[in-house]
């Protein structure tokens, strides 16, 4: 799945990852997505972090209708990784505010 150099180290990469989940260009998934990377990437596995980026790699206007809740989430095999994004957002929105 991931687009990776080989001599990219997996602190390098999650570094990257990181930068691109809280630059996207839509506040709403800077926050997200962002926030997802900064607590969560360091804990995943190299197929999870694989997954996270494909994710990454959809449009900003599809993933806030599927985060959302307005459309299923259509594609399986990042269905996982997907859940804990939202799961993660819905637990720091929670806190946040309550």
């Amino acid at each position: 799945m991931a687009d990776t150099d080989n001599d990219e180290t997996r602190e390098t990469r999650i570094k990257r990852l990181r930068y691109r989940a809280n630059h996207r260009g839509i506040k709403e998934m800077d926050i997200v997505i962002g926030g997802f990377a900064n607590e969560c990437l360091d804990d995943l596995s190299d197929s999870q972090i694989d997954a996270f980026e494909a994710l990454m790699a959809e449009h900003d206007r599809d993933l806030i209708v599927w985060v959302t809740g307005e459309a299923p989430f259509p594609i399986e095999e990042l269905k996982p990784i997907f859940e804990m994004v939202c799961t993660h957002a819905n637990r720091a929105f929670a806190e946040k505010f309550s």
